[in-house]
């Protein structure tokens, strides 16, 4: 089945300079990267991207670990692969979300770690089914941005919008 995936190296796959790294790995799907973007996140996107962690109480720790506030960089790259099996595929290469539980040789067992805190430092996300990978792209993404349509759109005429753009 055709379908799509939410990957995000987060800030210690990226203070690691692991980026390179991990899309080689990635590069063994054969999937095809439709989307591509470093993105600054905000702590509202934070809490959105982990609404389904909200009640837990190592929420407010997550939150910090994906604005990189535990790291040097506060910046996430966000991915969409597309593709035969993605989500199933990219997963698979990730590896478990707790790295001591992740076999070796995924992308989590090789370079992830559980810090004294206790936070998961997995350097990547992909998305767990189909129907988180829509609510994540479309939290991530708008739909110009991503070279293939997705999801339904729709075309809005906006008045008063200020945009930066090159002087």
């Amino acid at each position: 089945m055709i379908e799509q995936a939410l990957i995000l190296v987060k800030p210690d796959g990226l203070s690691k300079s692991l980026t390179g790294n991990i899309l080689t790995r990635l590069s063994e799907t054969k999937l095809e990267i439709i989307a591509a973007r470093m993105v600054r996140v905000t702590k509202k996107l934070a809490e959105e991207h982990y609404q389904h962690l909200k009640d837990k109480p190592f929420f407010p720790a997550v939150i910090k670990y994906l604005l990189g506030e535990y790291h040097d960089r506060k910046k996430v790259m966000a991915m969409i692969y597309w593709g035969e099996d993605a989500i199933k595929k990219c997963r698979q290469l990730a590896g478990a979300t707790n790295p001591e539980e992740a076999e070796p040789t995924s992308i989590r067992g090789s370079y992830g770690r559980i810090t004294t805190r206790g936070v998961y430092e997995n350097v990547i996300h992909v998305s767990g089914n189909p129907a988180d990978a829509e609510r994540e792209i479309k939290l991530w993404f708008q739909p110009d941005e991503i070279i293939v349509d997705l999801y339904p759109t729709k075309d809005i005429v906006l008045n008063s919008v200020t945009k930066k753009t090159w002087a």
